[in-house]
C-alpha cells in the first residue's frame, strides 16, 4: 500500500483547505483511515479518522467543528476539509490507513503517505 498526499500550502487565517490522499497498491475500501499532523518542534497528533466501516468518523478536540474527513472508496481516495484555519493548525499533514478492526484507532497505524505543509499566516 502506498499512500500520497497533497493539497497544502499557504492560507490566511479563518480560510479553507482541502486535502486529499491517493491509495495505490491494495484496494482501501475496508481500511480505516486517518490524518494526523506534526508542527515545528512537536510530535505527530491525531487529526481525524474514518472506520473502516464507513459509519463513524473521529476527530481531535481541536479540530471538532472545523474539519471533515470523508472518503471515496471507489477512487481509493480520503479527504480532509479543513475550514476556519488558525496559525496553530500549522504543520506537515500525513495521511495514513490500516487494515485492523480495532475502533476508535488514533495510532498504530501500518501505512503512511510522505506529508504535506500546510501554513496558516496570521
Amino acid at each position: 500500500v502506498q499512500l500520497q498526499a497533497s493539497g497544502g500550502g499557504l492560507v490566511q487565517s479563518g480560510g479553507s483547505l482541502r486535502l486529499s490522499c491517493a491509495g495505490s497498491g491494495h484496494p482501501l475500501n475496508y481500511y480505516t483511515k486517518a490524518w494526523f499532523r506534526q508542527a515545528p518542534g512537536k510530535e505527530r497528533e491525531f487529526v481525524a479518522a474514518v472506520k473502516w466501516s464507513g459509519d463513524d468518523t473521529d476527530y481531535a478536540d481541536s479540530v471538532k467543528g472545523r474539519f471533515t474527513m470523508s472518503r471515496n472508496n471507489a477512487k481509493n481516495l480520503m479527504y480532509l476539509q479543513m475550514n476556519s484555519l488558525r496559525p496553530e493548525d500549522t504543520a506537515v499533514y500525513y495521511c495514513a490507513t490500516d487494515p485492523g478492526r480495532r475502533w476508535p484507532r488514533r495510532s498504530s497505524f501500518a501505512y503512511w503517505g510522505q506529508g504535506t505543509l500546510v501554513t496558516v499566516s496570521s
